[in-house]
């Protein structure tokens, strides 16, 4: 059995690479971030190092087996996963943070079982499929019925969400959905930011759209990114 130390540094292994992956879905601003990734991987770590040496196998009156512990994770795991994805306006979301949580868990259960190097592969195989898969998807021929969302962040009270939807039209595209999230709220002398989601359907450049956007005054960021469905 390995010793105290060892198992800590698991899992200290498990909260390193589940924050990395964490703070990647935080930065894109999706409803599972920093803390839920984080959270999902200890957990499977713990119950992971708690089934293989926290019971006294044959001769201490308990039986051990730690796949079966491992077999619950991934079963249980799928009901955080499921809490992440819904349904809206006939298009389904969430499916990308709803993976990325239960490949989390799958890092922390590599890590637990001393798979150290299996578990640092496993995060940077997800880091590939989060930020090269998306410029290769770029590349491809891209169907009129394919959705893009453009996210942009701006003063309020500026007419700048108008302007948006005007040149999102301009640009070959039909706004499909609209989301908006205030950051900060209006005080004397500063007028609010917030920030909106515009779901895209067209074969228009979003990256023109998006170069464009962002050198109007009063946009603070404008960035572009596949939906959350694919």
């Amino acid at each position: 059995m390995p010793g105290e130390w060892e198992l800590l540094g698991r899992l200290a292994l498990t909260l390193v690479l589940s924050a990395v992956v964490g703070l990647e879905r935080e930065y894109r601003q999706k409803s599972a971030g920093l803390r839920t990734h984080t959270l999902v991987g200890l957990g499977a770590a713990l119950f992971s190092l708690a089934g293989a040496y926290g019971f006294a196998g044959e001769g201490g009156g308990f039986p051990r087996d730690p796949s079966r512990v491992a077999a619950q994770v991934v079963t249980g795991i799928g009901f955080i996963g499921g809490g992440l994805i819904f349904v809206r306006q006939d298009a389904v979301r969430g499916l990308t943070t709803a993976a990325g949580v239960w490949v989390t868990a799958a890092i922390g259960l590599a890590a637990a079982a001393g798979q150290g190097v299996l578990a640092i592969a496993g995060t940077v195989a997800y880091f590939v499929v989060a930020f090269v898969f998306p410029l290769i998807m770029l590349r491809l021929p891209s169907p009129r019925s394919a959705v893009r969302v453009l996210q942009v962040t701006y003063l309020d009270g500026r007419g700048i969400l108008r302007e948006a939807i005007a040149r999102c039209t301009a640009a070959g595209f039909a706004v499909s959905d609209i989301t908006t999230r205030r950051l900060d709220s209006a005080t004397e002398g500063h007028s609010g930011t917030v920030t909106v989601r515009l779901a895209l359907q067209g074969t228009g450049s979003v990256e023109a759209l998006t170069s464009g956007l962002a050198s109007v005054e009063g946009v603070l960021a404008a960035s572009t990114e596949a939906d959350e469905s694919e």
